[in-house]
């Protein structure tokens, strides 16, 4: 079975290390694909062995509706070459329980779904929890996460089938049917808040992006992404904690059993609903 990963990014380089570390330890560092938005050396410093393919950065005004295609266009590429293809944020990791599933090839292999989707974990970075060093994996220092819908995102087709709004076109005829597949312990993990120092960073690229274009940039947590930030961290601390088994069961009621199907967009997605509850990450994350 032949399997890829794609992502597009600007900047944020501790979460593309994360993202090509990750899959290119479960598929090959080969098999990655990374759309840079603007020219900029050290992506490919960071991912020697990927396939980096630069477009221009002159023009942001409604760049979000203009990424979507441009990425999905891409996506459908490979689904001609791949079996599957695995589209994420560059700050997004696939996570699954390996006692359950040895591999990607053995998840997919597992399913006769046409895409699937991972119940989200919103990981932080909480008081107490020491620096993440250069080059650290995130997951043996990092273990406090929200359940989310909002990050319950499809995230990979074996067909070419675009990817939007956290969810699947499907055609305005098939959101009926669609099979919203989302397996058992496997889990999208989002990792903005999770390194303290690389948020700053990333957080002051996205003002200065919002500040560029002005009023007419509506894309969510850019503009006044420290006032998100903040957000973030004080609902984490309201949210109700629960157990690990006991916070998946919770959020696959709330999120699997409930996902939204769009007639007028064709689209079928996971229900926003942020901070489901708070848990701790089980000791296997340490080895995905």
């Amino acid at each position: 079975m032949k399997i890829c990963a794609i992502t597009m990014v600007h900047k944020d380089y501790w979460a593309l290390n994360q993202w090509y570390e990750h899959f290119g330890g479960h598929i090959g560092h080969e098999n990655l694909y990374i759309v840079s938005h603007g020219y900029d050396p050290e992506i490919q410093r960071i991912c020697p062995k990927a396939s980096v393919i630069t477009i221009p950065r002159d023009e942001l005004k409604h760049f979000d509706r203009v990424r979507m295609r441009l990425i999905n266009g891409f996506q459908s590429g490979l689904n001609n070459i791949y079996d599957w293809v695995i589209q994420t944020d560059a700050d997004e990791l696939i996570c699954f329980n390996p006692n359950k599933y040895p591999s990607f090839q053995a998840l997919f292999e597992s399913t006769s779904a046409p895409a699937l989707f991972a119940l989200g974990l919103n990981l932080a970075e909480i008081e107490g929890d020491a620096p993440l060093e250069e080059g650290e994996k995130v997951f043996p220092s990092r273990n406090v996460a929200a359940v989310t819908g909002n990050y319950s995102k499809a995230w990979a087709v074996r067909k070419a089938l675009p990817l939007r709004w956290h969810g699947v076109f499907c055609g305005h005829r098939k959101t009926a049917d669609f099979p919203f597949e989302m397996p058992d312990d496997v889990f999208l993990v989002h990792l903005k808040h999770a390194n303290s120092e690389a948020l700053k960073e990333t957080n002051a690229v996205r003002q200065s992006v919002a500040d560029s274009v002005g009023e007419d940039w509506s894309v969510n947590g850019w503009a006044k992404p420290d006032f998100h930030a903040k957000r973030f961290f004080r609902k984490l601390a309201a949210a109700k904690e629960l157990p690990w088994d006991d916070a998946v069961a919770y959020g696959y009621e709330q999120i699997r059993d409930n996902p939204v199907r769009d007639p007028e967009r064709g689209i079928v997605k996971p229900p926003f609903i942020n901070y489901v509850c708070r848990t701790i990450l089980p000791e296997w994350f340490a080895d995905v």
